[in-house]
């Protein structure tokens, strides 16, 4: 069988290389997204990993990276190589009705949720913003409708604590690239693959992060927020500002936090910086967030690391060091409303 692989970044790579390991002399090229500022403009699904490219030269097959495979050259480029069935994981492009209905036999995507839950380019992330203890990849026909194809293959895994949108993600590269090569051999095995049908009462939907849903909400729960910093891990990362007095505001990316067991004052303002009057925690600060328990107190979250606009990433201890907390200081937006 012809096979074609579609596909974009470190979450389609342990796909690739699966089926190539797998399938000797059946892969027949890759279709692939141009070289974008040598991979310096970052999304989850578009980290510079082997590069997907590279591995496809290392095995002497084609490449063609079109700016859109929906265009007749595109779509001319694609229909060359002459697919049977092409695996598509993380590609970054919708597909025309034209590009689906080229392959002979078919196209299975490899998506990175549990289905009909979060349907769309990133989610993962959502999985982690929504507080998911579970995740997982599912094997779809992909037709005209956003992922909304034919379940033919479907796993799970737990979402760890600690997890950020990166860690879990290529958690799942690797179980969507054994599901790809089990979907495969079903088709191979000659015959209809039938899938299940998904339930349009479960569809949730996970669209593309933008760079600006990185700005914490401070009057977001603590649970929320923590979950936020983790989310937006690698790309576009957790950011607020820093208010001092006299101070213009200085942008300040938020790497790593944990949920603090304190309640505080209800009438605290959000974003409120503060250290421990106990000094039971000398290296820590911690930052007031939204209501909790109905309103009655606010929750607190303790900041273990974040990186000041023009500097290294740094513990809190060494923010302290040359950010003191001092009366006023406060995080939020750039501008205050």
């Amino acid at each position: 069988m012809r096979l074609l692989m579609m596909g974009t970044g470190t979450f389609a790579e342990p796909t690739y290389e699966a089926l190539l390991a797998s399938y000797p002399g059946e892969v027949v090229g890759l279709v692939t997204q141009p070289e974008r500022d040598g991979g310096s403009k970052r999304g989850s699904t578009r980290q510079t990993g082997k590069g997907m490219a590279a591995i496809a030269a290392a095995a002497g097959l084609p490449v063609v990276q079109p700016e859109s495979i929906n265009t007749p050259d595109g779509l001319a480029a694609y229909r060359d190589l002459r697919p049977e069935l092409v695996v598509v994981a993380a590609y970054g492009q919708i597909l025309s009705r034209e590009v689906i209905a080229a392959p002979t036999v078919g196209i299975i995507n490899v998506h990175a949720s549990l289905l009909p839950k979060y349907r769309g380019a990133a989610p993962v992330a959502y999985a982690i913003l929504s507080g998911e203890t579970q995740s997982g990849v599912t094997i779809i026909k992909v037709t005209p409708g956003l992922d909304s194809g034919d379940m033919i293959l479907q796993e799970s895994l737990d979402i760890r604590s600690d997890d950020t949108t990166g860690t879990l993600e290529a958690r799942l590269a690797e179980l969507g690239a054994r599901l790809a090569v089990e979907a495969v051999a079903k088709y191979r095995a000659g015959g209809p693959v039938e899938g299940a049908k998904q339930d349009p009462a479960l569809v949730t939907k996970a669209p593309k992060i933008k760079k600006e849903f990185g700005l914490i909400d401070w009057s977001k729960p603590a649970a929320e927020i923590e979950r936020h910093v983790r989310a937006m891990q690698p790309w576009p990362t957790a950011y607020t500002f820093l208010h001092r007095p006299g101070k213009e505001p200085m942008r300040v990316i938020v790497s790593e936090v944990a949920e603090f067991p304190v309640r505080w004052d209800p009438n605290a303002l959000p974003g409120t910086a503060f250290t421990d009057p106990m000094g039971k925690f000398p290296a820590s600060f911690f930052i007031v967030c939204g209501p909790e328990d109905n309103g009655a107190t606010r929750g607190v979250v303790e900041i273990n690391a974040l990186q000041p606009a023009g500097k290294k990433r740094m513990t809190a201890a060494e923010f302290l060091r040359g950010y003191p907390i001092v009366p006023g200081m406060h995080f939020g937006p750039e501008v205050q409303s």
